[in-house]
């Protein structure tokens, strides 16, 4: 049975907790889409966040915002999976791994039996591990299905790297990259600011000393979700305004560099598994990884990342 044709104007939404629900809130804002479904395992929670953003569509663009089930997501572009338990405070997204590799073994075989010719994007967290599970699951090509893997982290290294420079965040050009998680790195090794190596830029603005400097920078990145939660009791709008990116990039063939969660093979001796790296994201979903360049340290701290979230998954799938 061959994949059904997709509207690329349409969207669907699996999970619609906090991050599910602003995610569809960013969308709705965005004028990507003509048509957004929402699915929740509570379907009164589906309904009143669709009711919820449909009234604010008179000051936005016209839109069909519905709740409704699995049979609706066939001729979607992109599904995206939020679905899946909290992150509580004191408890990293590997915690969480148990739990929601169980609630997407009930998730991907509903996907996967529909025959979808859409996009698959994983949100649900870890967002690693789950992006692997989901593309075991669904015997989709690879290239269609992918993570939000560490873009939001990487906004928040740019946000950060420009605070602490005095300069627009966006013409910081860096990644963080290996998990979306603990074990993961920043890449000083090819950031720049605008093309000026960024130890040179530091010296430019007065900063010289670079080692604190940027371990400091990397742990705030590294702790932010955990001290938004511990504030706040969750994260979502960052992620949300993450996914609209994605999701830009993806419906308008943005050919856009970003670091998604994607399928390694054999790049800096990592393979089978999926990680956080920079890759180039277009309407087929991946088209390429890059070949980001890192020193030896980081490439050994690349390696830890991936052997953690590979001991998890043996564990459990």
């Amino acid at each position: 049975m061959s994949e059904t044709s997709v509207n690329q104007r349409k969207v669907a939404m699996i999970g619609c907790g906090f991050v599910g629900s602003a995610t569809a809130f960013a969308l709705m804002e965005s004028g990507l889409f003509s048509e957004m479904v929402l699915i929740d395992a509570d379907k009164n929670r589906a309904e009143g966040e669709a009711l919820d953003i449909s009234h604010g569509l008179p000051f936005a663009r016209p839109m069909k915002i519905y709740a409704g089930d699995y049979d609706d997501i066939v001729d979607a572009a992109i599904i995206i999976v939020t679905a899946g338990a909290n992150q509580k405070p004191d408890e990293t997204r590997l915690d969480l791994v148990q739990k929601n590799v169980g609630i997407f073994k009930s998730i991907i075989p509903e996907i996967a039996k529909r025959n979808c010719g859409g996009i698959l994007l994983i949100v649900s967290n870890p967002v690693d591990i789950l992006t692997y599970t989901a593309l075991k699951l669904s015997g989709f090509p690879e290239n269609r299905v992918l993570g939000s893997g560490t873009v939001l982290d990487t906004a928040r290294l740019k946000y950060n790297l420009g605070e602490h420079l005095n300069v627009d965040s966006r013409s910081v050009h860096a990644f963080i990259i290996g998990e979306h998680g603990d074990s993961e790195l920043a890449a000083w090794s090819s950031a720049t600011v605008s093309g000026v190596p960024i130890n040179t830029f530091c010296e430019m603005r007065g900063h010289f000393n670079h080692d604190e400097a940027t371990e400091r920078i990397a742990e705030n990145v590294k702790n932010s979700a955990y001290e938004i939660i511990a504030k706040k009791k969750a994260t979502y709008f960052g992620v949300a305004m993450a996914v609209r990116r994605i999701c830009e990039a993806i419906i308008r063939d943005e050919k856009s560099i970003l670091p998604v969660s994607n399928l390694m093979h054999g790049e800096f001796g990592i393979s089978d598994i999926s990680l956080s790296m920079p890759a180039i994201v277009g309407a087929h979903g991946v088209e390429n990884r890059i070949p980001i360049t890192l020193d030896e340290e980081e490439t050994d701290k690349l390696k830890s990342s991936a052997d953690t979230l590979k001991k998890i998954i043996e564990e459990v799938l």
